[in-house]
């Protein structure tokens, strides 16, 4: 949980109290099973970018659990602009797919996996990602063909690798082009109260490495955790049952 400053604690109480309030006004309007399920427990989100390919594609269609990292000023339904802080907060962990408002336009919503926490230090060196100056553990994998994920031709090939973080959590990562653009970086050192985010589609997302872009990512931001894919849908239409299930 994020630990702020004794100056601004007050503020903070005040801010909780104000969302502990709206949300008792709330539960007459969303007691109803539907709306119950769908403005506080999960919200459904679609992906419409290849930037977390290979776990998300476009047409998959995801569940976000709201109650994962507390509900604040994205999750609340309705909430207002002065709320600030999030009510039950807690923290994602390392691995964690979130669904966040963008710190740059709150308007936009985006799909990520967070690498990063406060006080960690993050830097991307010829593609490998290292946390705190030690390399999160990979192995390579077989190379699949890319299709969408590189912007290629029907030929090309992906390179895949299995990122293993300090925690346990495991994922494939998909590796278009050696030393690409955001492949070597600075170090990042994450604020107190933000998280870094990575897509696992490295060389095609827009994330934390970009800071005139995204950058540091505010944990009051988030919405929630994405912990399955309930409907996906190929370019025809067609489904993909085989895409149903929970994420890693």
């Amino acid at each position: 949980m994020t630990t702020l400053p004794d100056s601004i604690r007050p503020k903070a109480r005040s801010s909780e109290w104000k969302a502990i309030v709206i949300l008792i006004l709330l539960v007459p309007v969303l007691w109803s099973p539907l709306l119950l399920f769908r403005y506080v427990l999960y919200q459904p989100f679609n992906i419409p970018s290849g930037s977390m390919m290979p776990t998300l594609v476009v047409g998959d269609y995801v569940f976000a659990a709201k109650y994962a990292y507390g509900y604040g000023r994205y999750s609340l339904p309705f909430a207002p602009s002065f709320i600030s802080g999030r009510l039950g907060a807690a923290d994602p962990a390392y691995g964690d797919i979130v669904v966040f408002r963008s710190p740059k336009d709150d308007e936009i919503d985006y799909v990520k996996r967070v690498v990063g926490l406060p006080g960690d230090r993050i830097q991307m060196r010829q593609g490998q990602l290292f946390l705190n100056d030690i390399q999160v553990a990979r192995a390579a994998l077989k190379e699949v063909s890319a299709g969408s994920a590189c912007g290629g031709g029907s030929g090309t090939k992906v390179k895949r690798w299995r990122e293993t973080m300090p925690n346990g959590a495991s994922y494939i990562t998909y590796d278009c082009v050696d030393n690409g653009y955001a492949d070597n970086t600075e170090v990042y050192t994450v604020p107190p109260g933000h998280f870094f985010a990575l897509g696992d589609n490295r060389d095609n997302s827009t994330d934390s490495r970009f800071k005139s872009v995204m950058g540091f990512v505010p944990m009051d931001n988030l919405i929630g955790k994405v912990t399955r894919i309930f409907w996906s849908l190929d370019s025809d239409g067609e489904l993909r049952a085989e895409r149903l299930g929970k994420v890693q």
